[in-house]
């Protein structure tokens, strides 16, 4: 199995609105761009949904933030995530 994506990233660098955010976020955490948000951008619909579907997870007040981590890093892992 390659390590490349069978679909080529948007170029980080060109990115902007709310993808630019989302790129200088990592960056300033992870130290690059992480790779998902750039594929989610090559479709405006997926990447508007997909930002949807984390804002209203990171606003369900009935879990706990460290567990809205905990499934965050799950999934990161199960999707091959190096982090």
């Amino acid at each position: 199995m390659s390590d490349e994506p069978r679909i080529s990233p948007v170029d980080a660098d060109t990115a902007e609105g709310a993808l630019k955010e989302i790129v200088d976020g990592n960056r300033s955490r992870w130290g690059k761009p992480l790779l998902p948000y750039l594929l989610y951008a090559r479709s405006p619909a997926v990447f508007k949904g997909t930002m949807a579907m984390w804002a209203a997870v990171w606003s369900f007040v009935k879990i706990d933030a460290q567990l809205k981590s905990l499934v965050n890093r799950r999934v990161a892992w199960w999707n091959g995530c190096p982090f």
